[in-house]
């Protein structure tokens, strides 16, 4: 029986700020298979990793990535909006992640979140950061619900694996990804259950699923053997797995 791979969805996100160093940081301890962050570029061209657009909702500061420079973001509080333990949590650039995980062989999700506000260039600055990173080539994935974003990455770096992402059931969506070069398929949770997946698997692409947090659902996909699922609560994943 394969085993399924546990990726820490934006970090241990149950259990600390998403997306923060503190939340990579302890995703590493427990040893997970993957990591999934999100990427944003700063009002002066910088990769910072951040779910939203803005900053409203996961610090005290106020506004949109792309009207914000690194400076100014790195003065936001990232970690007492989820709890006074993690104060003063920053946004981290996409290179201090980087960084933290040089010394490690985990699986690198970069969502490239590039379907509301088209940034430019981002697809050249996300590979120069996995270029001078140190890291092997081998352990990123690149994955975004912006397709024409994926198609340009897999033209700039076609040894690097890449992903769709998609919520709904499509008919054959391994053909529609082989055709942009993409070679693995993100699922939303529930359309994971479906005989889609099933063929996905079938036709040799990898099926990784989010956002799984619940018991039930995190043994039910082990048990139809799909590849990954990204999860906030990876410590309970790699429980009930291992």
């Amino acid at each position: 029986m394969s085993k399924t791979l546990i990726f820490a969805h934006r970090g241990s996100k149950g259990t600390h700020p998403e997306n923060t160093l503190a939340a990579f940081q302890k995703a590493i301890e427990l040893g997970v298979d993957g990591i999934e962050l999100d990427v944003h570029v700063t009002k002066d061209g910088e990769l910072v990793v951040i779910h939203d657009e803005t900053v409203d909702r996961t610090t005290n500061g106020t506004g949109r990535i792309c009207n914000l420079t690194l400076a100014e973001i790195k003065q936001f509080d990232a970690g007492s909006w989820f709890s006074p333990n993690f104060a003063d949590e920053k946004i981290p650039a996409l290179t201090e992640v980087l960084q933290l995980l040089k010394s490690t062989d985990i699986l690198i999700n970069i969502e490239i979140k590039s379907d509301i506000i088209a940034y430019e260039n981002i697809e050249e600055k996300v590979l120069a950061a996995i270029k001078n990173s140190g890291l092997n080539e081998s352990q990123f994935i690149i994955s975004s619900f912006n397709h024409y974003s994926v198609a340009r990455f897999k033209k700039l770096a076609p040894q690097i694996e890449t992903a769709i992402l998609f919520m709904e059931i499509l008919l054959d969506p391994w053909e529609y990804a082989a055709n942009m070069g993409a070679s693995a398929l993100h699922v939303y949770e529930p359309v994971a259950f479906t005989e889609m997946s099933k063929c996905a698997m079938k036709h040799g692409f990898p099926v990784r699923v989010f956002t799984v947090n619940s018991h039930e659902h995190m043994r039910a996909l082990m048990d139809l053997q799909l590849s990954a699922i990204f999860t906030d609560f990876p410590e309970d994943a790699l429980r009930i797995r291992d």
